[in-house]
């Protein structure tokens, strides 16, 4: 069973407090090529250092934005990695997945289907709402923002799965012995994590509603499928495609996408419709194509 996997007498879960902070060091290290780079940029070049996240992402061109942010998390994949081999001794395929390999057809199956939605519902937006909406195409950007996208987001995109359905929640298991406590404190955990986007500050705390309810979402689809690869795929198609697809001022990627968003924002259906609708939608559909069952020991059983 894939959250039992982490349960080791030499587990304890102040092992995983250190991990989880060697984890932090190595996102601090990913950090430094941005520093250094914005440090010249202001010292040799006389800008203004800029003071809000905001402002930080709009000092570079976009691309190179974006490709330093997501370089970061290369580091933090590694961090993962040794911290899973080296403290923990455990394998990387026992915090992905409870299957003898990674199966690939349910990442990509979980990666199509959110594809498909996001650029449906993006193009229903687009359709009802014309003046909500610029075409922001631009071949070249675009063709390398595509590349950034299709190597480092993937990678952004596990290595918060890893941290989040896998690593900690194999964590908090040793800890509370039962299921609900884990799916509960990373759903909440991962919701938080998000509290300095842009998107609260624009929106306000309430989309943390669709963040926490996405963590939720992600947690369940682990520990009912015994495995990460559905939130994998599901994680990547929501970066990516919507990186691709569409950006605003006030989002935490600024991208060169097709189209840009230049609507107030506001925390209306987009925010609630998801988690109430389409989330349980998609447990629907992943349960009958994967014959999911006992989902009370599942969601809530002891260890």
């Amino acid at each position: 069973m894939f959250i039992e996997q982490g349960l080791k007498s030499e587990n304890t879960f102040w092992k995983y407090i250190g991990g989880s902070i060697l984890i932090f060091f190595a996102s601090l290290i990913g950090q430094i090529p941005f520093l250094a780079i914005l440090l010249y940029e202001t010292v040799s070049n006389g800008k203004l250092y800029p003071k809000s996240n905001e402002a930080i992402m709009r000092f570079f061109e976009p691309n190179l934005a974006l490709f330093l942010m997501l370089i970061s998390f290369v580091f933090i994949m590694l961090g993962i990695i040794l911290v899973i081999r080296r403290l923990h001794h455990q394998t990387v395929l026992s915090v992905t997945t409870s299957r003898a390999k990674v199966d690939w057809n349910r990442i990509v199956f979980s990666f199509l289907i959110w594809a498909a939605f996001t650029i449906v519902s993006t193009l229903f937006f687009y359709y009802f709402s014309p003046n909500d909406f610029v075409f922001n195409f631009k071949p070249v950007p675009f063709a390398i923002l595509a590349l950034i996208g299709i190597v480092l987001i993937p990678i952004q995109t596990s290595s918060e799965e890893f941290i989040f359905r896998g690593y900690l929640m194999q964590g908090f298991a040793n800890l509370s012995k039962n299921k609900w406590f884990p799916l509960l404190m990373t759903s909440l955990i991962f919701g938080g994590m998000h509290w300095f986007n842009p998107e609260v500050v624009k929106i306000g705390p309430v989309i943390l509603v669709y963040y926490i309810g996405t963590g939720l979402f992600l947690g369940i689809i682990t520990l009912m499928d015994e495995g990460m690869e559905l939130a994998l795929g599901f994680h990547a198609a929501n970066n990516l495609v919507g990186a691709l697809l569409v950006t605003s001022d006030w989002s935490a990627f600024q991208t060169h996408s097709i189209f840009k968003d230049i609507s107030d924002p506001s925390a209306g259906l987009d925010v609630i419709f998801p988690v109430v609708i389409i989330f349980p939608i998609l447990l629907f559909i992943f349960s009958k194509k994967y014959n999911w069952s006992d989902w009370k020991e599942k969601l809530t059983g002891k260890i």
